[in-house]
């Protein structure tokens, strides 16, 4: 581990800075999906209402295609760390892996359910595509990922890694 240290505090900071992106998206999507359901509200006879709806509908969608782009760099970011990190650690990236895969397969749903109405259908698709495209590449990381540290972390004959936890540094020494 101490021959990575630094790239894993510099690892650290990037998950820091994309879990605070991730956090503002929460309020990011609120304030996205409110004029769309006002807009669903409005009569079927109002002169600008697909244009509203259409504005409202891409406008809900980026936000999930943020999240949905946060969510693939986490899991580069995961998959540096697993391999990485030490013994202690990568059972975290593990577990992380499949939280970010959870989050690009919501993004992604969460984009579908906007394309799905759009009247614009090349950007609809335009949008569709790219999550799929990414989708299957980014599943595809997360279960070599998940596997790797997984049997990593099998039983082998390996020195005791808990050798010295729990003491106070100076008994450790």
């Amino acid at each position: 581990y101490a021959d990575v240290e630094e790239e894993i505090k510099e690892l650290m900071k990037k998950a820091q800075d994309l879990r605070i992106q991730l956090l503002y998206c929460i309020d990011d999507d609120a304030k996205a999906f409110e004029p769309l359901s006002k807009a669903y509200g409005l009569p079927s006879d109002e002169p600008n209402r697909d244009e509203i709806l259409e504005k409202c509908l891409k406008d809900a969608a980026a936000v999930p295609l943020k999240v949905f782009d946060l969510g693939c760099r986490s899991i580069e970011l995961l998959k540096e760390f697993g391999e990485k990190g030490s013994r202690l650690m990568i059972s975290d990236a593990a577990t992380g892996i499949t939280f970010a895969r959870g989050t690009i397969y919501g993004a992604a749903v969460n984009v579908r359910v906007n394309t799905r109405l759009m009247k614009d259908r090349d950007y609809a698709e335009q949008l569709d595509e790219y999550i799929a495209s990414k989708l299957d590449a980014y599943s595809k990381v997360c279960d070599e990922v998940y596997e790797s540290i997984y049997q990593r972390l099998s039983y082998h004959d390996t020195p005791d890694e808990t050798e010295g936890l729990g003491k106070r540094a100076s008994e450790a020494e």
